[in-house]
């Protein structure tokens, strides 16, 4: 979500007419808070035909079966664009690809961050904890004393239910609103997180990043986190976070390109 706002909003700014399709009403409502006001509920990838019209332009964010449909929307629409899934993942019928290790002009690169990223921000000295927009296994309840042996500040999920806050605000001394999200990975000088896109905002915000693998990284994020300097740790591991926490990480040159970029090459293509 917070890479198509990204993509929507900058498309809008050059007068580009644009629409968001979610298959969730909830998303719709993250969107607003990354300033995409409107969005349009559809079941999935094979409705977008029932919204988009005959030489529209689409771009296609989701791991969703399309079951034959894309070969249509390739012939029905002007341009059709489609994140890849994983390094595998390549054309099929001539949409342009969008890929975390782009590296000729047939394709774009998916390291998108917003602008606000790549802005000075003062930092204050605070660890803040974000897994991502939802937990559904309880992973952070489950793994509680890595967090009570760790001075952190948890930013809850989107999709965080009122009761499991409950049950958060017995191991944390401090929660965030999903609302102050982009405000505090710009300021906070340490943050983990399980979440690749995030841990690419707060690397090019500038704060000492730590990735928890709960699930086994693809090789193209683990080269993209590694050249950022990011800190992998597997699981919840305790032992090699105390570790990390006395090492000195260096911080290198920016190697993601500002969205202006992106959006530019998006556009060529419309």
């Amino acid at each position: 979500m917070k890479r198509a706002t990204v993509v929507l909003n900058k498309l809008r700014a050059k007068g580009i007419d644009t629409m968001l399709l979610v298959n969730d009403f909830r998303a719709g409502l993250v969107a607003r808070e990354f300033g995409v006001n409107e969005s349009v509920n559809i079941e999935g990838i094979q409705d977008i035909d029932a919204i988009a019209e005959t030489g529209d332009c689409i771009i296609i964010d989701s791991p969703e079966d399309d079951h034959g449909r894309l070969v249509k929307y390739c012939s029905d629409f002007k341009s059709v664009f489609r994140f890849a899934e994983h390094s595998q993942d390549k054309s099929i019928h001539g949409e342009t690809m969008l890929t975390l290790d782009c590296k000729s002009d047939k394709c774009i690169s998916s390291l998108i961050v917003d602008d606000i990223y790549f802005e000075e921000h003062k930092k204050e000295q605070r660890t803040l904890f974000f897994l991502g927009d939802a937990d559904a296994n309880k992973t952070i309840l489950n793994n509680a004393d890595f967090f009570k042996e760790n001075s952190m500040e948890l930013l809850l999920g989107h999709y965080f239910y009122i009761k499991y806050e409950d049950d958060l605000g017995k191991i944390f001394n401090t929660l965030h609103e999903a609302e102050d999200y982009m405000d505090l990975i710009c300021t906070s000088s340490r943050i983990v997180t399980a979440s690749f896109q995030t841990a690419l905002e707060a690397s090019v915000a500038g704060a000492e990043v730590i990735f928890i693998e709960i699930e086994e990284l693809s090789e193209e994020k683990r080269e993209i986190l590694t050249l950022l300097k990011v800190i992998l740790i597997i699981n919840f591991n305790k032992e090699k976070y105390q570790q990390t926490l006395l090492k000195n990480v260096p911080r290198v040159s920016n190697p993601i390109e500002r969205n202006e970029t992106i959006i530019n090459k998006i556009i060529d293509r419309l």
